[in-house]
């Protein structure tokens, strides 16, 4: 599927096969395109739910602890995208065979599904807040129908440069929205000791709160799904800016540090609850909170409906032959956001990072261990031993579900297995699937983006 541009170049969509060369995009075009995710409502919510739940201070740090993580893997990850143009739907045949596959693609759909519409729910709550007259439904509808239009344009001709713009806002809005707040209620510590404790350090606060945030784990996804469009030479600035640690400082701390410092310092009608912080955007600024938070959940938005749209696509087209235009996939993505939205997202947000997260952690685990020691040119754009024409590998699967269910039990035996379910997925995934002998006949790739799986 290709459209003609303005530039008389062609458009081609690449759901379905990797990115070659000459199709990369320019390295501050990737920067604007990627660093959308930075600005989502959700860093300023999750933060302050985990502070509300185990301590300010121990969500801090628990969130700087997940910057360092964050930084290796994805730099890692960053590299062997942009070396093989490779998307998650087209690598992970060489892990779990070509129908074992299709279970990654769609983990990763339904999980950008699910943060589609916690970004999408935020921005109809404060809609809703700020004009009552506005049922909430109807909120709702107006930012699904927004948010599809948004993304019936590619990644290189449109979202890069939307975003670009909205990036001065997201700023100004984020020191606006501080300033007004100390403005009006003063500097105090409260907001340094929210949670069980009055906040107090502690050695399970910190791990509760690190091991929480691995459920968000699909940012590695996505970051193999935006690398790819980055240029060779671009690789390492690329690894090291975008995807590494300048971006996740911004996106966790700063932003983390942003709403817990607003949910502990405005109050809000209700007491404290996790949208506390954009209730006090909204009381604190009025209409420009309202701007502030619409800018922010669009930015971040355009990445969620995008990566749900291309990844259904590629799995409806390589799993079931379906073929129908991008903008199609994109509708049923909105449909389904608008029909989940129904239902209250903010109620089981933890316990819905921890469940993803399983299967999300276990797949980058295996994917790690494939980039580091299986695929022996990893990070250079040479040969890609180890994959699979075979529909299942034994090999990856085992290792994949295997892993998963020790997560699950022990994210269902409660107290500490809980916190242990994420570290143990990962663990786990990575051993087995480094122990378990490959049986499945390799085949020859040519690497650089050059030719599909």
């Amino acid at each position: 599927m290709a459209s003609l541009q303005h530039d008389g170049t062609t458009d081609i969509d690449y759901s379905t096969m990797p990115i070659p060369p000459e199709a990369r995009m320019p390295k501050f075009a990737l920067t604007m395109a990627w660093w959308a995710m930075c600005s989502g409502m959700f860093w300023l919510v999750v933060a302050a739910t985990l502070a509300i739940n185990f301590g300010s201070l121990n969500a801090l740090v628990g969130l700087g602890l997940s910057v360092i993580t964050y930084s290796l893997i994805n730099g890692v990850i960053a590299r062997f995208a942009i070396s093989t143009g490779l998307s998650v739907a087209l690598f992970s045949p060489m892990l779990f065979g070509t129908a074992g596959a299709a279970v990654a693609t769609v983990i990763f759909f339904v999980t950008a599904i699910y943060y589609s519409v916690f970004e999408a729910s935020v921005i109809a709550v404060a809609i809703h807040a700020y004009t009552p007259s506005i049922s909430l439904n109807a909120a709702y509808l107006i930012v699904v129908v927004y948010s599809v239009l948004f993304v019936l344009g590619s990644i290189q001709r449109w979202l890069d440069m939307f975003n670009g713009i909205l990036l001065p806002f997201y700023v100004i809005g984020l020191v606006a929205a501080l300033v007004t707040a100390v403005s009006s209620y003063g500097v105090s510590g409260n907001w340094l000791h929210l949670g069980p404790g009055g906040g107090t350090l502690t050695v399970a606060g910190v791990w509760y709160s690190f091991t929480y945030f691995m459920g968000v784990w699909i940012l590695s996804m996505y970051t193999f799904d935006y690398a790819r469009f980055g240029r060779l030479e671009d690789s390492a600035y690329h690894a090291n800016v975008d995807f590494g640690w300048p971006f996740y400082v911004v996106t966790f701390l700063v932003n983390g540090s942003a709403g817990i410092f607003l949910a502990g310092t405005v109050p809000t009608a209700g007491g404290l609850s996790e949208i506390s912080a954009v209730l006090a955007l909204l009381k604190l600024m009025g209409v420009f909170g309202l701007l502030f938070v619409w800018v922010t959940q669009t930015r971040i938005n355009t990445t969620n409906f995008y990566l749900a749209a291309t990844n259904m696509h590629a799995f409806g087209e390589g799993s079931f032959g379906i073929k129908i235009p991008r903008y199609a996939w994109a509708t049923i993505v909105g449909v389904m956001v608008y029909l989940l939205m129904l239902t209250n997202v903010f109620s089981f947000i933890l316990q819905a990072l921890a469940y993803q997260g399983i299967f999300v952690v276990a797949w980058v685990a295996i994917a790690l261990a494939h980039i580091l020691f299986v695929s022996n040119e990893a990070q250079s754009d040479a040969a890609l031993p180890a994959n699979t024409e075979a529909p299942f590998s034994a090999r990856g699967l085992t290792a994949w579900l295997g892993s998963a269910v020790l997560g699950i039990v022990l994210a269902n035996v409660g107290g500490w297995g809980v916190s242990f379910s994420a570290p143990a997925t990962a663990l786990a995934a990575f051993s087995l699937y480094l122990l378990i002998p490959n049986r499945e006949r390799a085949v020859e790739w040519s690497g650089s983006g050059e030719s599909a799986l």
